[in-house]
């Protein structure tokens, strides 16, 4: 075979693992690429390099010019906003220039959906995208799949992600939608054989698996081949994708801006309403992957149980903490009742709720962090997450004893400020490890320094002499 292909988005999760199946099959292959060292090492080497962008039209013009098949693997979700407008604007320009070159077919890897129903911004987009490319006059394979599942994909990360941190968990009614998924090997596979398809085939496949599963059933499936045990999943009517992303944002290393169009794309049914791709393209050697035999697949190179070694860590570290404090401190004490205190105190009973609620923020936040910097291999910044962490915690058991049991107010005053300068510095390292992780601890931060004013003030006013 001498026949060209252009992958475009070949540093993508999808696009990384196409062109080595295209080699494989006989393809020579052209990639476009704006940073070309980010392409795979194991492949870069034998395949035509054209650096450029996308969205710059000489760039992409050069790119298509003289292939034989090109793959549109191209998005703009990128959590920068606004994708919409600008997957539409990039699927017009393709369309365009591939026709101009005289491209013999694209294929493009669109997305599930109900027909004839509302759709989420994401999933309208790619469903947009596809009609933009089939009416373009090349000839175009739009492959329509569900949730994809392989380590590095975006989904399944988010969703074993979801499975391994949330043992019992509540979420929207829609996890209770149908979901039809595909293993990654499968999305591959069809991808290849759609370059071959003759060119008066112009027309939408549906892909996935035989099983057809709830999200829910997915996290808890997920838990079982993982060997984290089954998973309970509860579903309430009002819980918004947005802020059901933050949520995934802060457990999970997906962030918000990623997370909210996956998770949006959630509120529709994502199942195959035409069952003869396997007709027309043929099927894998062994068969349509099942779902089991995906998630172990995509388990061979990751650690699913660190989470749970994580914050089982972290959750001893946090009730230690709030235990020591709360031995050592004593409001109702004499001592304490006979200090002047501000006007502005917050009454006694807000303290316990206060508390307990930043302890479980700190503990969220700070397994999640941790955990998600080891899996991204920065383990100095995990390490240093961790003594940080330690340090802030003794502080603050320190901060109770200082002040209730040895009563020494302006100790006490400077121990606070330790304390909210190392809660600060916990925010800002939470930052570093997602937006998620560090906006839960802002809180504990914001309420560290409270206390110090707090502290300082109770101090000057029952300064002796």
């Amino acid at each position: 075979m001498n026949h060209t292909a252009l992958v475009t988005g070949a540093s993508g999760y999808i696009g990384a693992q196409l062109v080595p199946a295209l080699l494989a099959a006989g393809w020579r292959v052209r990639v476009l690429a704006r940073t070309p060292a980010k392409l795979d090492p194991a492949w870069r080497d034998r395949v035509e390099v054209r650096q450029g962008d996308a969205t710059v039209a000489d760039d992409l013009s050069g790119a298509l010019a003289g292939v034989d098949v090109a793959y549109y693997l191209l998005h703009s979700m990128d959590g920068r906003g606004d994708y919409v407008t600008r997957d539409r604007d990039l699927a017009r320009s393709f369309a365009g220039l591939a026709r101009e070159a005289d491209v013999g077919r694209i294929v493009y890897l669109s997305g599930l959906h109900p027909q004839d129903k509302p759709l989420s911004a994401h999933l309208g987009s790619r469903v947009e995208v596809g009609e933009i490319l089939l009416a373009s006059g090349v000839p175009t394979a739009v492959l329509q799949a569900g949730v994809v599942l392989g380590d590095g994909s975006a989904s399944f990360d988010m969703l074993r992600h979801l499975a391994e941190r949330l043992p019992a968990a509540v979420g929207p009614r829609w996890l209770r939608n149908r979901i039809q998924p595909i293993a990654v090997d499968d999305v591959v596979f069809y991808l290849v054989r759609a370059a071959e398809l003759p060119p008066e085939v112009n027309r939408s496949f549906d892909l996935g698996m035989d099983e057809v599963l709830t999200y829910a059933e997915m996290m808890d499936r997920y838990a079982r081949v993982a060997g984290l045990g089954g998973r309970f999943v509860g579903t309430v009517p009002l819980l918004t994708p947005g802020l059901a992303s933050h949520w995934v944002g802060l457990v999970t290393p997906v962030s918000s801006g990623i997370a909210r169009p996956l998770v949006g794309s959630l509120i529709n049914d994502a199942v195959k309403h035409s069952d003869d791709a396997t007709e027309v393209l043929g099927e894998p050697e062994s068969g349509v992957t099942g779902f089991d035999e995906a998630v172990r697949r995509a388990l061979r190179g990751v650690d699913a149980h660190r989470w749970r070694r994580v914050s089982r860590g972290v959750a001893a570290a946090v009730v230690a903490t709030a235990v020591v404090g709360s031995l050592f401190t004593d409001p109702g004490s004499r001592w304490y009742q006979t200090l002047r205190k501000p006007s502005w105190q917050p009454p006694a009973s807000a303290f316990p709720i206060a508390w307990t609620t930043l302890y479980g923020l700190i503990w969220v936040a700070s397994a999640s962090a941790i955990a998600d910097l080891g899996e991204e291999g920065r383990d100095e910044e995990a390490s240093g997450f961790t003594t940080a962490l330690g340090v802030n915690l003794a502080l603050n058991a320190a901060w109770s004893g200082v002040f209730f049991r040895a009563h020494a107010l302006p100790a006490a005053t400077l121990t606070a400020l330790g304390l909210a300068a190392s809660s600060a510095d916990l925010a800002r390292r939470g930052f570093a490890a997602g937006v998620g992780k560090g906006a839960a601890l802002v809180p504990y931060a914001a309420w560290t320094a409270f206390a110090t004013v707090l502290t300082a003030s109770i101090a000057r006013l029952n300064r002796r002499g």
